[in-house]
């Protein structure tokens, strides 16, 4: 065999390899005109896999029309998902399938000239990348929604707790910027107790059992008056490496207006509850005055007594003055008890939660209001519990609550003959809460008052402002219980309220 010969046959040996390569590559190995319209001029087989198209059926397309109209000037504009690198193309851009959808390819194209420079004709090699970028395309969106979210997002490396991510309202809360990078540990957004206490506690919850919520303080030492709290952390595992918490995402909320309107709100009710105490005292005043005056009226005639009697000659012993001075002691510390018990009763507090037991305090208000039900002709009755539960609570507003509903019950028999007048107070244990019961056997209350008991400013009362179980229902809900009442209209009433047990609270 002639050398040329020879070597002909080895050109035409390889060249077949070459295309035999090219039907069985996976890729789309295509050749186009170097026109604007891109004709193909020969194809592979996989065009069939990728487009549904056959070589025959896409030979002499042109290109250009296929590309989703969007995409078309990707080269010629150099968009974003365009690269070149030693005289190739990469360009990421939608295509028209046969049955008329578009995939998305990934094409690598070089430009084939001649010796004098010309184009000849356009080499590509192109895959389908729709599971990637669809991928990628929801990746983005979710950046997206993560850095316009209003709630802090945060990621942290597992081993140090470096923070590596923070979206943009985490920076602002923070009182950073993005411009001016700032590292920031979780150590340095924490005090050391709160870190050892709550923190890292957390981050092992969410280590064992993927996810863990709650409610963490966080005081950013960058923007003093700002308060954001931790709710959610979310522990993510590398599953190449043996499922190990790769790094955490931390869901945090900035809750100072939150907290402003909770004060305001706070102190508004406070300056409620202290003018329906006002209010009540006023309402009150008669019986009020009536009992004062009976113990400074048993001293005045002790005193007169003594004077005559010493006038008289009657008393020759020191013992017998003592004994004078020792009665009208206990009427003046009577007395000053109602006062004091009137005077911290309309006294402006602060919110003060403090661990009490209701028995005493249910026994405390009837003392306060003895004199009302002695004009009323009312007896109190007890039925309290008796483990003598204790509450974590305002004292001062659940003592105003059983005021409220104590009055009620003896208002509840003015105008009728009934008689005894029973109130009864019973307090019991249900579960993790404090049931508290003030009941009577007044007429009741009709299905019509019942609608609107507890709104403000309703009120069957002549002089009532209708406050009273406005503001108890709120005292109420404001401790997390709940204050409800029961009457059939004909037979008495009951007033209930549940709260949380000592330490039971949220």
């Amino acid at each position: 065999m002639q050398p040329i010969e020879q070597e002909l046959k080895s050109c035409l040996e390889e060249a077949d390899r070459y295309r035999l390569l090219a039907e069985q590559s996976t890729d789309m190995i295509s050749r186009h005109t170097p026109t604007s319209d891109w004709t193909f001029i020969d194809v592979n087989p996989a065009i069939e896999r990728l487009l549904g198209y056959t070589p025959d059926e896409i030979i002499g397309t042109p290109g250009y029309d296929l590309f989703h109209p969007d995409d078309a000037d990707n080269l010629k504009k150099r968009a974003e998902s365009v690269r070149y690198r030693r005289g190739m193309y990469t360009n990421v851009y939608r295509f028209q399938h046969r049955d008329g959808h578009y995939i998305w390819l990934e094409t690598t194209s070089r430009t084939i000239r001649n010796d004098d420079g010309h184009p000849m004709e356009i080499i590509c090699v192109s895959r389908d990348v729709t599971e990637r970028e669809l991928a990628q395309q929801a990746t983005r969106r979710l950046a997206r929604v993560v850095e316009a979210s209003s709630d802090l997002i945060l990621f942290c490396n597992h081993r140090t707790l470096q923070l590596t991510y923070m979206n943009e309202s985490a920076y602002r809360t923070f009182g950073a910027e993005r411009e001016n990078l700032a590292v920031f540990y979780l150590d340095q957004l924490f005090p050391k107790a709160v870190l050892h206490e709550l923190v890292e506690p957390a981050l092992q919850h969410a280590a064992l059992y993927g996810t863990w919520y709650g409610s963490i303080p966080l005081y950013p030492a960058g923007n003093p008056g700002r308060i954001a709290e931790i709710r959610e952390i979310i522990a993510h595992r590398n599953r190449a490496e043996n499922m190990r918490v790769e790094y955490y995402s931390i869901i945090a909320r900035d809750i100072t207006l939150k907290r402003q309107a909770e004060e305001k709100s706070k102190r508004q009710q406070l300056e409620m509850a202290h003018m329906s105490r006002l209010l009540s005292v006023g309402e009150m005043a008669t019986e009020l005055a009536h009992e004062v005056n009976q113990p400074l009226a048993t001293i005045i005639n002790y005193c007169n007594g003594t004077f005559r009697r010493l006038d008289e000659g009657q008393i020759t012993e020191i013992e017998q003055v003592t004994r004078a001075m020792e009665l009208i002691s206990t009427q003046a510390k009577r007395a000053s008890e109602i006062i004091k018990r009137m005077r911290r009763f309309v006294r402006h507090t602060e919110f003060q939660r403090i661990r009490f037991p209701i028995n005493e305090t249910c026994e405390e208000v009837t003392r306060f209001l003895n004199q009302e039900a002695t004009d009323h002709n009312i007896r109190f009755e007890f039925e309290l519990d008796p483990q003598n539960p204790e509450i974590e609570a305002d004292r001062l507003q659940i003592e105003q609550v059983l005021l409220n509903l104590i009055r009620n019950a003896i208002e509840a028999y003015s105008g009728s003959d009934i008689s005894p007048r029973p109130v009864r107070i019973s307090t019991r244990i249900e579960g993790q809460r404090l049931l508290v019961t003030v009941a009577d056997q007044g007429p009741g209350i009709s299905d019509e008052q019942m609608q609107s008991l507890f709104e403000p400013f309703s009120t069957s009362k002549e002089n009532g402002l209708g406050m009273g179980l406005s503001i108890s229902h709120t005292i109420i809900e404001s401790h997390c219980g709940r204050l409800w009442a029961e009457s059939d209209g004909q037979s008495g009433t009951r007033f209930h309220f549940q709260l949380p047990l000592r330490g039971m609270h949220d």
